[in-house]
């Protein structure tokens, strides 16, 4: 059993334009807990992770250590802790790694953010080697790894991650699967949007279906 919820989301209704794609979800993840979101693409995995960080208007609740995400600007939510990575990976092309690890902080004043650099860096060593470079000069793969930094920049209380194996070749999936594994080794709170079991099975305390919009658990 897990403690309190970090996140608890309950009857969550998300509609682009006229389509319902998200009908009355509900998921929670506790603190320190890994829980994963599985189903196949076009299920509503992403559309959930985008309402929750305010890029689509949705209904319903969406709590956040006390907070009521969804009646928050979306500007405003990134300062209660969650960092989101989304599978685009969406860096900003010209910045340098760091640069770009460090754009939360721009918005959200971040006392410690030299303190938490030198913390991602720790758990990932290989991003802190090319911090000068800029992301378009990065593989596919190391922007994967550098949108997982940026999201712990910004995700002290949770991490959405979005398809993050999407893509990857095996030995740097491999790798992010350290990363994360330690990641919960620390007790961070992360919900881990997968179309499947593959990669993240070992790391899942539990895990959520989603089909057609509606979220069960599994």
């Amino acid at each position: 059993m897990w403690g309190r919820p970090m996140l608890k989301v309950s009857n969550l209704n998300v509609s682009i334009g006229p389509v319902p794609i998200v009908r009355k979800a509900s998921l929670d993840v506790g603190e320190g807990e890994m829980c994963g979101l599985i189903g196949r693409n076009g299920a509503g995995k992403t559309t959930i992770m985008r309402a929750l960080m305010g890029a689509l208007p949705a209904t319903g609740t969406a709590e956040l250590g006390g907070a009521e995400l969804l009646s928050l600007p979306a500007h405003e939510r990134v300062h209660h802790g969650i960092g989101y990575m989304p599978e685009d990976r969406r860096l900003v092309p010209q910045f340098t790694v760091e640069e770009n690890i460090r754009l939360p902080t721009w918005t959200a004043r971040v006392d410690d953010a030299d303190a938490r650099l030198d913390w991602i860096f720790s758990i990932m060593p290989e991003v802190e080697r090319f911090r000068t470079r800029r992301a378009l000069e990065l593989s596919g793969g190391q922007q994967k790894m550098v949108a997982l930094a940026r999201a712990l920049m910004a995700g002290r209380r949770i991490l959405l991650l979005d398809e993050p194996f999407e893509g990857l070749a095996p030995a740097l999936a491999r790798r992010l699967g350290e990363v994360l594994a330690n990641l919960k080794n620390q007790g961070v709170s992360v919900l881990i949007a997968e179309s499947n079991e593959v990669h993240v099975a070992d790391l899942l305390s539990r895990a959520f279906r989603i089909e057609r919009g509606a979220v069960a658990a599994v």
